[in-house]
């Protein structure tokens, strides 16, 4: 249930603590006085800022945010001032920010210290930082931050207010800023080249109703723009710009659904300009005209370039003509109307042509015959892909974007030939996503593990030009959205091993939080996006977990369980200042996410046990009604906090999905009742054996194959099944009150509870049973008797039957061992791994639906692939005892995940699988679709994406006893999460079986 929101007063924290840092760089802050240090704010005394009255608007507007954290550090602010190089008054120390080249005042101090500015000059958004003597006249020393340009210069203060202790979340997430009277830089100071990625930014989609409607409340009078009615104005764009640059973001596509970024708000594209945003459009809206808003308000014809060029054209020439003073990265090409593919009639031929005018366009609007030096893109997206596979081309200056599936499987990368174009390539990956087969844009679902994989792909294959990323709503991605521009910032210092880290390193930084219980936050998003990633909460429903098997819904219960008592309890120790922020960044998702998953789970049990008769289902039912209500509860309550400044922004429907589309309620999900003042007609007791979807004793439809007139239940267990034991539920039937005892016939098992008693308050006793495997030889039999006696009743019983079967493994052998009918393997715990071409298998750690993934490492830049049997391979020892149907048969599962063809499309994604000598089985296992297009096994509830795995079976014929497997690589890019051997007793569930016994 939600914790209660306790709202206290901001308290003021004084004190000295070890140095913050921006995430991932080097630290040039000190909150006490050390050697080779400069004073920022030191006794009570701010040194001044300077600044040059020529240097860019943005870098002295950015300055007036630096000046203001200062104060917000320290409670001292800084004065703030243009200044010129001949000035002559006196400050024994002075901050002085300016962009090389542009600021006269920076130009100075770099001629009159000799300063090396090499590492800067001429570099994209580059900067530097240290303390020099006698910079200009008056002043004794100075500590300069130099940018290489405007957005360099912007960035040099905005690293060093994160440093301070300002968080770039400070107002979009609350987060508070830690106090400290002194504030020093270190004399050497800080820098940063160019970026790895030049544009770096994000895409506000599908903002209705969530984002919408919160800015609606907060920004406008309740009317929105006049021709739209949205209220994305300029007072909420210049909020969302000094996030992006204080994250180290410069590109924004802007909201577009029932929203036009020029025409909504005049000073909108200003604004960006001004502060140093590169404005662009999304995939579907040429030339910086939001579509289809836009052309429904100014459009005359169909949205048809092959029957109404004329009309398009000049609409595209208005809007270049209205950006041209600003600075934006050109959307060319198009798609249809909506977002929808060309019709039929819009070929290859038709699109360049439209990519032709477009240039065309620019040409004459910039009044330049070379259009090169005008950012474009042309986004590769579904169809449009198709039309390059089919052979298209653009010009090699405009940037080619390739896309994910919108589930964050990148689907093509730059080949060799294409990475030398003079525009280069990027990726637009999806966060949020509104489409087949279902939407998910409620909360947080992406796991950073996955975004590292996938783009460090990117890294690799060199689409650094641009990274967009659809944020939807913006929040609840505050986390995912910072990982994704801090690794487009700096790539170089992230890697498969560390990524982790910079969980630990945000959590260290928003909430000033200890090494310990920065892990324990690393630990809880790690799990709540490992947990919502598996199955996104929009594609839930009542039985995707197993009921019975594998005690599956159950361990996922207990969980969620785990995960929220540890969220809350954390919760519960931060200071009162920061609750505000760690509900929305970390407490809300848990708990919501919680509640969702425990919600759905309920509604099956509660299903299940009705078709049991048993009147344990009735708890569940209310259960189901309580939590249901109690996720409003929480939408609620994230719209009270801190006087509801988050209003509306968790509107967004996402319980009772039908089909793709968002409901437009939510609605419960179904529960059944049983009637509790009548007695079931097989009498008072209900007998339940774990791993059955019957109910004993009387008539049930899964008792058996015939589903009436069935026999007793058995149950089995050999030593290597992980639970160690089995379980029957003792449950009430009815309204009768019970006395039950359970015995068995033999010695060797174990029976806790032995008796009991079941009542309407409390209805059900779960029974273990276990085996004294020192007692049992072979395979022996047992029977089990379970009694019931109600007052006023005839004595009831039910026998089931018990099979030990006890297995035993050769002194000896190392591996894993079968039990419970098959062998469950974690991909990381191989028994050995072979390195080819200087090419190995290596752990993506957290990655997937279980405990982590392996892919081939390196995986580009070489161009390797191998024929099976050649290449790098892992091995897994197993021991098997039994065959499918005794006949000498085993089906070998490798779960990989649903990674695209992205380094060629020539090349589909395959491995290799041999067990012993038997030569390796090769399988393509995503099959082959049309140019733009995904296979059919890609979508639907049960398709590859939503159950986040495929599965690639083999047959393999084995006798009993030891044996090596062997996954090969064949292609890059796969990544494998688990293996299933299936000697016959595999059993339906969404996880698989647990993982085996190792030796």
């Amino acid at each position: 249930m939600p914790t209660p929101w306790r709202l206290a007063a901001f308290a003021a924290l004084l004190a000295l603590a070890a140095p913050a840092h921006a995430i991932g760089q080097t630290t040039c802050v000190a909150f006490k006085s050390a050697s080779a240090t400069f004073p920022v704010v030191s006794a009570g005394r701010a040194a001044p800022i300077f600044l040059a009255d020529d240097d860019w608007p943005g870098v002295q507007r950015a300055a007036q945010d630096f000046a203001a954290d200062i104060e917000r550090v320290t409670g001292v602010k800084p004065s703030l001032a243009n200044r010129t190089a001949t000035a002559t008054a006196k400050a024994s120390n002075a901050i002085i920010v300016g962009t090389l080249g542009r600021s006269a005042l920076v130009d100075a101090v770099v001629n009159n210290t000799g300063l090396d500015v090499s590492s800067v000059q001429g570099n994209w958004e580059a900067f530097l930082a240290k303390e020099v003597k006698n910079p200009l006249p008056g002043i004794d020393s100075a500590y300069v931050l130099i940018g290489a340009d405007k957005r360099g210069t912007i960035f040099s203060m905005y690293d060093h207010s994160e440093q301070f202790g300002v968080s770039p979340w400070y107002w979009w997430a609350d987060v508070p800023t830690t106090k400290h009277s002194e504030l020093f830089v270190t004399s050497s100071g800080c820098s940063h080249g160019s970026p790895s990625v030049k544009y770096r930014g994000i895409f506000l989609n599908d903002e209705q109703p969530a984002l919408q409607n919160w800015a609606m409340e907060k920004f406008t009078n309740g009317t929105g723009a006049a021709l739209t009615g949205s209220p994305f104005n300029h007072l909420f764009y210049t909020k969302l710009y000094e996030l992006l640059l204080r994250l180290k973001a410069n590109y924004l596509w802007p909201a577009q659904w029932s929203s036009a970024f020029a025409v909504d708000d005049h000073l909108n594209q200003v604004f960006a300009d001004w502060y140093g945003i590169a404005m662009g459009t999304s995939h579907e809206e040429p030339m910086t005209r939001s579509t289809p808003v836009e052309w429904n308000l100014f459009g005359t014809g169909p949205w048809d370039y092959g029957v109404n060029a004329d009309a398009i054209y000049n609409f595209w020439v208005n809007g270049t003509e209205r950006a041209a003073p600003y600075e934006n990265v050109y959307t060319m090409g198009m798609r249809g109307a909506g977002d929808l593919p060309l019709s039929e009639g819009e070929n290859i031929q038709l699109l360049e042509k439209v990519i032709s005018d477009q240039r065309g366009i620019l040409s004459n609007v910039f009044n330049t015959s070379d259009v090169t030096t005008i950012p474009q893109m042309w986004c590769l997206y579904k169809e449009v892909e198709g039309f390059y596979d089919d052979g298209m081309r653009v010009p090699d200056d405009i940037t080619l974007l390739w896309t994910d599936d919108n589930w964050g499987n990148i689907r093509r990368f730059p080949t060799v030939a294409e990475r030398n174009r003079t525009g280069g390539a990027g990726v637009y990956y999806h966060f949020d996503y509104v489409g087949d087969p279902r939407d998910f844009k409620w909360i947080t679902s992406t796991q950073i593990s996955k975004t590292y994989e996938e783009m460090s792909l990117a890294i690799d294959r060199e689409a650094t030009r641009i990274w967009i990323v659809n944020v939807g709503d913006l929040k609840p991605y505050e986390m995912d959205i910072e990982f994704f521009i801090t690794y487009g910032w700096n790539s170089s210092i992230w890697d498969r091993n560390n990524v982790a880290s910079f969980v630990n390193s945000w959590a260290e930084r928003e909430f000033d939080m200890s090494a310990k219980d920065a892990a324990t936050v690393s630990d809880i998003l790690a799990n709540v996006t490992r947990f919502n990633a598996r199955r996104k909460p929009e594609l839930l429903n009542s039985t995707v977990y197993s009921l019975v098997n594998y005690r599956e819904a159950e361990t996922m219960l207990s969980e969620w369980q785990s995960l929220n008592a540890t969220a809350t309890k954390l919760f519960d120790s931060v200071s009162a200042d920061k609750q505000g922020a760690f509900f929305q960044l970390v407490l809300h998702p848990v708990q919501a996410s919680a509640t969702l998953a425990t919600m759905w789970i309920f509604a099956g049990i509660n299903n299940l046990r009705a078709s049991q008769a048993r009147l344990s289902a009735n708890g569940f039912k209310d259960s189901v009604e309580a939590l249901f209500e109690a996720d409003y509860a929480l939408e609620e309550q994230y719209h009270s906090i801190l006087g509801g400044k988050w209003d509306h922004m968790m509107d967004q429907t996402h319980v009772g999905y039908v089909y793709w589309q968002q409901p437009m309620q939510n609605s419960m999900p179904a529960v059944t009742k049983v009637q509790a003042k009548k007695q079931a007609l097989p009498g008072p007791m209900r007998i339940v054996p774990e791993g059955t979807l019957g109910a004993w004793p009387g008539d049930n439809m899964n008792d058996c194959a015939a589903m009436y007139s069935c026999g007793p239940p058995t149950l089995t267990l050999d030593p290597f099944v992980p639970f160690g034991n089995r379980f029957v539920d003792v449950g009430a039937a009815g309204p009768a009150p019970f006395a039950f005892s359970v015995s068995s016939n033999v010695s060797w098992l174990t029976i806790e509870p032995s008796s009991g008693s079941v009542s309407p308050s409390s209805p059900e006793t779960r029974v273990f049973i276990s085996v004294d495997w020192s007692k049992v030889t072979g395979v022996e039999f047992a029977n089990i008797n379970f009694v019931a006696n109600a007052t006023g009743q005839p004595t009831s019983a039910q026998n089931a039957f018990f099979v030990a079967n006890k297995t035993a493994v050769p002194a000896g052998f190392k591996g894993f061992v079968e039990g419970d009918g098959g062998i469950s393997i974690e991909a990381a715990h191989t028994s050995r791994n072979t390195t080819v071409a200087g090419i190995t298998w290596v752990e993506l750690p957290g990655y997937g639906r279980t405990l982590s993934g392996i892919t081939p490492w390196p995986r580009g830049g070489n161009e390797l692939n191998f024929t099976a049997g050649t290449g790098p391979h892992v091995e897994y020892d197993f021991m098997l005892f039994n065959t499918i149907g005794s006949a000498g048969n085993v089906t070998v599962h490798t779960q990989v995940a649903p990674t695209l063809n992205n380094y060629d499309p020539t090349r589909p994604v395959a491995l290799a699988v041999s067990v012993d000598g038997i030569a390796p089985v090769t399988t393509y296992f995503f099959p082959a679709a049309a140019p733009g297009s995904l296979p059919p096994q890609w979508d639907g509830t049960d398709g590859f994406v939503a159950n986040s795995f495929i599965d690639v079976p083999n047959n393999f014929s084995l006798a009993p006893g030891p044996h090596t497997l062997k996954v090969w690589m064949v292609e890059p890019t796969v990544v494998v999460q688990k293996i299933i051997i299936d000697t016959g007793g595999v059993r339906q569930s969404y996880l698989g079986p647990p993982e085996s016994i190792r030796v």
